[in-house]
């Protein structure tokens, strides 16, 4: 069976594109769509991926009325928390180190979940 290799693109609404954009960039380092084809995408590390459908009133989504969030892998979370914080963004460190790394979440500009995964070392292990 052919496998797709990953995931090429994460499209979503937005009330203020170009404001959502510009947070993404300055606070978590996803550059902006380019503006040509001359100029290359971001590109992400390398690294485990969990693709999940989830019940439609999922807590982890921020409510009922949210359809997505999206949960990025960070070396480093305590630094990560600590430049969001410096910026003024609230950030819940979940006080639990799972099996699989530690974990924290904030709220974009227009409320949608992100979380943030600094994951631990044998779940960095590629599949055999």
């Amino acid at each position: 069976m052919e496998r797709v290799t990953g995931i090429g693109g994460l499209f979503f609404r937005a009330q203020d594109p170009e404001l959502l954009s510009a947070w993404y960039a300055d606070h978590l380092g996803v550059d902006r769509v380019p503006e040509s084809y001359e100029t290359p995408p971001w590109w992400q590390q390398a690294g485990p991926t969990v693709f999940a459908a989830m019940p439609s009133a999922a807590d982890a989504l921020g409510g009922a009325d949210r359809q997505w969030s999206v949960n990025f892998r960070v070396a480093d979370l305590d630094a990560m928390v600590g430049q969001l914080r410096d910026a003024g963004i609230r950030v819940d460190v979940d006080p639990e180190a799972y099996p699989n790394g530690r974990f924290a979440m904030l709220q974009d500009p227009e409320g949608n979940v992100v979380q943030l995964w600094e994951p631990a070392r044998t779940a960095l292990r590629e599949p055999t």
